[in-house]
């Protein structure tokens, strides 16, 4: 199914954490390369376009793993360290990961261009970074590729900026593993409706 053929309603509902993804030789770095030129229409407050994606595919990618796997090994239990490697081999196994950084300087530019909102501008550019991860999300979601959104930061961030030599005023803000879905979703749940939205 393409993104073209998928309403965005369908797209909105079908989006879903998948865990477990797997390699497709049909999820290459062209189609994702497409795929994120049309998210990258998400909004960003001031149109600061604060947010960079850095996309590591193939032996990268495992890398990338390689480094959450080594990082995690003296923060998490013995005991329950197995149970840790076994879920990040569901990410590792996968086509690549989506790296979210948000660049400080172009929000300290923003702050100087307009100081009476200084206090807000990093509140808006997670905003920004935010609204962008779920417009890749729905986005690959459209298009029958699995994906989940994952926090091993602030552990991993000097082995990531070090290995791929990325600026020092881009800060991690979460990973996107991708691939072929290779698990089923669990059930959804939700809070009444009449306790969120409120009509006056």
């Amino acid at each position: 199914m393409s993104a073209t053929t998928t309403n965005v309603k369908a797209a909105i509902i079908n989006r879903r954490s998948i865990r477990k993804v797997k390699k497709n030789d049909n999820i290459s770095k062209e189609r994702i390369n497409e795929l994120l030129k049309v998210a990258l229409h998400a909004p960003t407050s001031f149109n600061m376009q604060s947010g960079r994606l850095v996309v590591v595919m193939d032996d990268q990618h495992e890398k990338f793993w390689d480094i959450v796997k080594e990082s995690l090994r003296f923060r998490v239990p013995e005991e329950s360290f197995a149970a840790t490697v076994e879920r990040l081999q569901g990410f590792r196994n996968g086509v690549g990961t989506i790296l979210f950084f948000e660049n400080q300087e172009t929000i300290e530019q923003m702050q100087e261009k307009a100081p009476s909102y200084k206090e807000q501008f990093p509140n808006w550019s997670h905003q920004g970074s935010a609204m962008l991860q779920y417009a890749i999300w729905m986005t690959l979601s459209a298009e029958g590729i699995g994906a989940s959104l994952q926090h091993y930061n602030p552990i991993i961030d000097e082995e990531v900026m070090k290995t791929w030599n990325l600026p020092e005023k881009w800060s991690l803000i979460a990973q996107m593993p991708f691939g072929e879905p290779n698990e089923q979703p669990g059930e959804k749940s939700f809070l009444p409706f009449e306790d969120i939205v409120k009509f006056y």
